[in-house]
């Protein structure tokens, strides 16, 4: 059936206790709703091609409902009224010491801008640097539940994924040490469960990867949402100088730019590197990038710290607030809100529910598409997204808790 808003009007009404102190709610606006319908919106207007269903409420692919930094939105509206759209580059002083500086003042990390590179996206540049650093066969190390593209990449590419469950460092060292395990593909902070990994973890990764000459690729795109106390650290502070691994991020999560295209990373090795850019220029004939990602970026990381940081603590407000409702109505079920992001990962195992039979209370019955934990590889969780509006936030972990009420 249709979602029907009115039924969280109450729910709303308890959303206005916001904590003001946590960010600047009259400079940023996120409480307010803006119509993603009829904009070609993966999340809202194609939420049938993966539910089935039109018309759902949707909690899903990992974007958010929020407008862009305002500097961002300024940046890109100059760029346009200069009119002329040709061919760009990204190699330049503006484009670099924008992301050398942002880990410089985020990360206290030091980072060479002649080791960045560009990418059209994350996924692109995991793609060309499992060519450089793998067979066809090979295994390649991956955390458990994993982010969906990671099998989907491996699979084209014809590379084993190798599973190892968050955490469990005997099992990953179990499987870097195989003879034809040939990388660690890295999420940090993790998707979908949000942890940060710690300084001590992730050492003791690099030291096993180092250990057993496996090459590390870390994808970085969700490092800016990282809540405190936790903080996050850059693989480039662990991989050997001239090593084989690669930071590979983009500002497009933090700053709900991913439409726009574009990423970078940062190749410790130098041999590695230029065989990546070749690749990119002569046989991918990327060289030209998508010169507003270029814009967004330099504006992003010069002046949207403040909009970023006040983002960060409204979606920690949204987390709480699921955490809230999910302890009043099941008190056994002991949800905390992730280290990092804005995916509530929410293990449903205790109340002994049925996958299959919660999507269809939560599609026909509440109206909302919630993301599955199968989808992940993990039965029994689902994902929920609440990097939007409060008030769309609480329609959705409403309709979870009556669905969930219903089946118990």
């Amino acid at each position: 059936m249709a979602y029907d808003a009115d039924r969280d009007d109450a729910d709303r009404d308890d959303a206005d206790r916001d904590d003001a102190d946590r960010y600047d709610v009259q400079r940023y606006d996120f409480d307010r709703v803006v119509d993603r319908h009829g904009t070609w919106c993966t999340q809202w207007d194609y939420v049938e091609d993966r539910f089935g269903v039109p018309g759902l409420l949707p909690f899903t692919i990992s974007d958010m409902d929020f407008e862009t930094a305002p500097e961002v939105l300024a940046a890109l509206r100059a760029r346009l009224e200069h009119g002329v759209l040709g061919y760009s580059r990204w190699r330049h002083a503006d484009f670099l010491s924008a992301v050398t500086d942002w880990y410089v003042a985020r990360y206290e990390t030091a980072v060479d801008p002649g080791s960045v590179v560009y990418g059209p996206s994350v996924i692109y540049q995991v793609s060309q640097l499992l060519r450089l650093w793998s067979a066809p066969g090979d295994g390649v190390v991956v955390h458990t539940p994993a982010y969906d593209a990671f099998p989907k990449v491996l699979a084209a590419h014809e590379r084993e994924l190798r599973g190892c469950p968050v955490g469990d460092f005997g099992e990953l060292e179990r499987l870097l040490a195989l003879p034809d395990t040939s990388v660690l593909l890295l999420c940090s902070p993790h998707n979908p469960t949000g942890k940060v990994w710690t300084r001590d973890e992730l050492t003791r990764t690099a030291a096993l990867c180092a250990r057993h000459g496996v090459a590390v690729i870390s994808d970085e795109i969700h490092a800016d949402l990282a809540h405190a106390p936790h903080v996050h650290r850059p693989w480039a502070l662990h991989g050997a100088q001239d090593g084989r691994w690669a930071v590979v991020t983009s500002a497009s999560k933090s700053f709900n730019i991913p439409a726009l295209t574009g990423s970078y990373g940062i190749v410790g090795d130098p041999v590695s590197r230029d065989a990546y850019l070749r690749a990119l220029k002569e046989a991918d004939g990327l060289s030209s990038p998508a010169v507003l990602s270029v814009v967004a970026h330099i504006a992003a990381y010069r002046e949207g710290g403040p909009w970023l940081d006040a983002l960060r603590a409204y979606v920690r407000g949204n987390l709480e607030m699921v955490a809230e409702r999910l302890d009043a109505a099941f008190p056994g079920l002991g949800w905390a809100p992730p280290e990092a992001g804005y995916l509530a990962w929410i293990d449903l195992r205790p109340l002994g529910v049925d996958d299959e039979a919660l999507q269809r209370e939560l599609i026909e019955e509440e109206g909302v598409a919630i993301m599955p934990g199968t989808a992940y590889g993990q039965a029994g969780f689902v994902r929920l997204n609440v990097g939007c509006p409060r008030s769309k936030a609480v329609a959705g972990v409403g309709a979870l808790v009556r669905a969930l009420r219903r089946l118990r």
